[in-house]
């Protein structure tokens, strides 16, 4: 039976399911954002941004006779100043993106944030680009108008013939920053989809990063990654490096121990990204993590 396009689940993803999940996650985000996003500039454009008392020295042809007439008062016209905005897309295609215990995966869920940003960035004429990173063979794809190459690469990244082995290796998200960094030569908009494990590279180029760009993290996680069923001994193996630990969950301080390990880690890597000025929020591969990300966005806005 086919998969809801609004919840993919494990497994290669055809083209056609990702057309159909840009689909149901355009329409989703249209109706929780509210409004279009705007410029921060004010200036010449065709969008207005507010009217205000005349001050001497405002050009004269953006006066408001309407207003004007009414009030008695000279008032201008101020629009907002007419720009392409540039967004960078960083996106986590490493091994244990593939981990998922409740209603899908974390590369499901980054997959749906990946296209719920293409949706919201390439709007009236803007630009995205495309940085993948974590597996044998990361891309780069320059920036350009429409969602069509987005939804066109994230289906090349679900390929059926790659060696499973070749996906193990260490995940270097400083290297992806670094080059995301180096490909965005004017300022962007930067959005990191990651679930912000492995080499633990990433804080210097970030630093330089958000010095340049604005930008912002979303964190995936699985509520399964911060704490241990109680199931008895299992083996434990790290997708990124392929390391196996052996370990008794029917310890109780065990489980706490780890739960509160996971913990502390995670408010590690929160504090670190709010150290260096990039706005943080977190999805999870169980409830709405779509609506999660929608309000997220409209208070960055």
């Amino acid at each position: 039976m086919e998969r809801s396009p609004a919840q993919p689940g494990p497994g290669p993803v055809p083209e056609r399911l990702l057309r159909a999940l840009e689909i149901t996650v355009a329409r989703r985000m249209e109706g929780l954002l509210a409004g279009d996003y705007r410029s921060r500039l004010l200036g010449h454009g065709s969008e207005l941004a507010q009217i205000r008392p005349y001050i001497l020295g405002d050009d004269v042809r953006q006066i408001d006779w309407n207003v004007t007439a009414r009030t008695g008062e000279p008032h201008v016209r101020v629009q907002h100043a007419e720009r392409v905005l540039v967004t960078w897309l960083v996106l986590d295609t490493s091994p244990s993106m593939n981990f998922g215990t409740a209603e899908r995966r974390k590369a499901d869920v980054a997959e749906g944030a990946a296209i719920a940003v293409g949706h919201v960035a390439t709007r009236r004429g803007n630009r995205l680009g495309v940085v993948t990173f974590g597996d044998a063979h990361p891309t780069s794809m320059p920036v350009r108008q429409g969602r069509l190459g987005l939804i066109g690469l994230l289906a090349a990244l679900h390929d059926d013939s790659a060696d499973p082995e070749q996906r193990v290796g260490a995940t270097s998200l400083g290297e992806a920053i670094r080059r995301a960094d180096a490909l965005a030569r004017q300022r962007s908009f930067v959005v990191l989809v990651s679930d912000f494990r492995g080499l633990e590279d990433w804080r210097r180029p970030l630093l330089q990063l958000a010095g340049r760009h604005d930008v912002v993290a979303v964190e995936i996680r699985d509520p399964r990654e911060q704490e241990l069923p109680n199931a008895g001994e299992l083996w434990l193996v790290d997708p990124e490096t392929g390391r196996q630990l052996r370990v008794d969950t029917r310890s109780a301080k065990l489980r706490r121990r780890f739960a509160d390990a996971a913990a502390a880690e995670r408010a590690g890597v929160a504090q670190t990204l709010a150290s260096l000025g990039v706005r943080h929020v977190v999805l999870t591969t169980s409830g709405d993590w779509l609506r999660e990300l929608a309000l997220f966005l409209r208070r960055a806005k």
